[in-house]
């Protein structure tokens, strides 16, 4: 029987299959970041103890977090949708998301990091490009 967050039993698989990291746009991102000499760290929490998502992509001598977030999970104002169904269960969760994404970037802020979020649908040179200014502007 599915959860009560799915639908159907196809929903369930389709949520199921999605990525917590490794997307595509992030593999595009790190190879252009690693081309360019630039070397990370990959899924890692720059707060340990605080229990929420971990940033995609990590500078930790630069003190610089990047999260490359997918449109549905974290509201894109382009491209996020609202599920019709079983709203009352996603409409909640999702707006949580988006208010968990503003305090951990401020928590983060505090704690004297910068962060860089960027959208999934975002081109990998575009965004690979503003983290190696953001990364120079840090050394500078």
């Amino acid at each position: 029987m599915a959860e009560s967050w799915a639908t159907s039993e196809g929903t369930r698989r389709s949520m199921l299959a999605n990525k917590r990291r490794d997307t595509s746009t992030e593999l595009a991102v790190r190879r252009i970041l690693h081309a360019r000499g630039l070397r990370y760290r990959v899924d890692y929490a720059p707060l340990p103890g605080l229990r929420r998502r971990r940033a995609d992509i990590v500078f930790t001598r630069a003190r610089l977090a990047v999260f490359i977030d997918g449109c549905f999970w974290h509201g894109c104002p382009e491209h996020a949708t609202h599920p019709k169904r079983n709203a009352e269960y996603w409409g909640p969760k999702l707006a949580a998301n988006i208010e968990r994404d503003r305090d951990t970037d401020r928590r983060l802020q505090e704690a004297g990091w910068r962060v860089l979020r960027f959208w999934e649908h975002e081109a990998a040179d575009d965004v690979a490009l503003a983290i190696a200014q953001a990364i120079e502007e840090g050394r500078a």
